[in-house]
């Protein structure tokens, strides 16, 4: 009995070392020391739209935001990365933001696409892009919020449409699924030295609000 035993966990070690989801969290974990856990999941079943595994029927972001373990619970250790998503292969990757993980930048999909683009043709340079149905989102250095707070009072205006996500926060990374479909990485992650490098937040907030302004017809390009 011992053996059949210790033979079912080491099979179920094995599938769950060739979980794509578990690859890639181990991969933030461990190689670029960001602090991740798995997101809530979807319930079993094939319909559309997939509903959330949570207890909310209502629940606005399905699949996506953390349930058990609770964000408190987001780490680098692999032993219990490994542990989680050999459990639950299916699980979401999300991302703890702030303090030793990067922060971010969303915002709404169509006013991802025109922002990159803006902000291309200025030069400046980008660090990963995290692309899902709904919203895109733009990683950066980790910040605090009286930066952030000061760099807010500084502008003149900053669209409505942008999310920050800092200490105490969360994203979803790829190639998680999610209950309105798949996450992606836009830009993907360059590496130099092991970690991927990331933006000033200052520098990502400047362009987009410069990217919005600059709208040929006067309006913004990161309206909904």
């Amino acid at each position: 009995m011992r053996e059949i035993l210790g033979r079912r966990r080491k099979f179920s070690l094995r599938r769950g070392a060739r979980s794509p989801l578990l690859r890639a969290a181990l991969t933030c974990a461990t190689e670029w020391q960001w602090p991740v856990l798995p997101g809530v999941g979807l319930a079993p079943g094939g319909g559309r739209p997939r509903s959330c595994g949570c207890p909310d029927p209502d629940c606005a972001v399905p699949g996506g935001h953390p349930f058990d373990p609770v964000l408190l619970a987001a780490t680098t250790d692999p032993r219990m990365v490994r542990w989680w998503w050999t459990n639950r292969p299916t699980a979401p990757v999300l991302l703890a933001t702030g303090g030793r993980g990067p922060c971010a930048v969303s915002l709404p999909a169509v006013a991802g696409m025109r922002a990159l683009d803006a902000i291309e043709r200025f030069g400046v340079r980008l660090g990963p892009v995290i692309a899902t149905p709904t919203r895109w989102s733009l990683l950066v250095a980790p910040y605090s919020l009286e930066e952030l707070g000061d760099l807010l009072y500084r502008q003149d205006w900053v669209p409505s449409s942008l999310r920050f996500h800092g200490e105490g926060g969360y994203l979803v990374l790829p190639p998680s699924q999610l209950g309105a479909g798949g996450v992606r990485w836009e830009r993907a992650p360059l590496r130099r030295g092991g970690r991927p490098w990331l933006p000033e937040i200052a520098t990502v907030l400047e362009a987009l609000v410069e990217a919005s302004t600059s709208a040929p017809d006067g309006g913004s390009r990161l309206a909904y």
